[in-house]
């Protein structure tokens, strides 16, 4: 049994370390690469129960970052989509002297609606988790279709996220379940004031999973913090818009 996660590393510059999302891998990135490598020496991973980490498991927040900040580097801006965004804040909190930078994209403190805080309704998340047991592989596919729902070229981008997902090895259908638990249940909303390094915040407009609403409510809770939405971009701004995403990210690293 692999009891490693799987890191690639590639490029020249200061250290940058990307996170992907639930249901996905490190493949995700692919078509960022060209456009990071020739400025930083990126770091991507396989999540605990995705892609070439499929053996390997965490059961919290703090476990999966804890399992990131064994074998990254010492000094890096940490990026997190979705749910690896959860992720990068928990490494964040964990230990402020290895997450330099913060950038969160599509990614919220706490995914799940609850009273006037806008966000995925819980029982989307439960049939989610239910549906996983008959057919994990279309729950995949459905959960994608969601992520890019509202962007101009959604057709394009769900074919290159699933061209991801089927590149590596499928997921571990309990790393799928304890990820749709963390984001049923995980709320980091109390501790942002912790986090005191550089943070950007990325969001898409047209984004059904993290509303936009929620990067106002964000500016209150993480004042400290500035943030962006593309206007055009759905879950996925850097699928979308990979060029805009990569300028906005080298003017905060400067």
């Amino acid at each position: 049994m692999t009891t490693a996660l799987h890191w690639q590393t590639e490029g020249q510059g200061s250290d940058l370390v990307l996170i992907h999302g639930w249901g996905m891998n490190g493949a995700v990135w692919q078509q960022l690469l060209p456009l990071l490598t020739p400025f930083y020496r990126v770091h991507w991973v396989d999540m605990p129960g995705y892609g070439h980490s499929h053996d390997i498991s965490a059961d919290s927040i703090e476990e999966m970052a804890q399992l990131l900040l064994d074998k990254s580097p010492m000094s890096a801006t940490w990026l997190g989509w979705s749910l690896g965004g959860l992720v990068a804040t928990q490494a964040a909190l964990l230990a402020p002297e290895r997450v330099t930078r913060l950038v969160t994209v599509a990614s919220s403190p706490r995914f799940a609606a609850e009273g006037t805080w806008r966000g995925i309704q819980p029982q989307v998340l439960d049939d989610f988790r239910r549906q996983l047991g008959d057919d994990f592989q279309l729950t995949v596919e459905r959960f994608l279709a969601l992520q890019a729902m509202g962007s101009p070229t959604a057709r394009q981008d769900i074919k290159l996220l699933k061209q991801a997902v089927l590149s590596r090895p499928q997921p571990n259908p309990e790393a799928l379940s304890i990820g749709l638990r963390l984001l049923a249940d995980v709320d980091l909303r109390a501790q942002l004031g912790g986090i005191t390094q550089p943070w950007l915040r990325l969001y898409g407009r047209l984004d059904g999973l993290v509303p936009a609403k929620v990067a106002k409510d964000m500016d209150q809770l993480a004042p400290q913090s500035c943030r962006q939405i593309f206007a055009a971009a759905s879950h996925a701004p850097f699928i979308s818009h990979p060029e805009e995403f990569v300028q906005t990210l080298k003017d905060f690293i400067k």
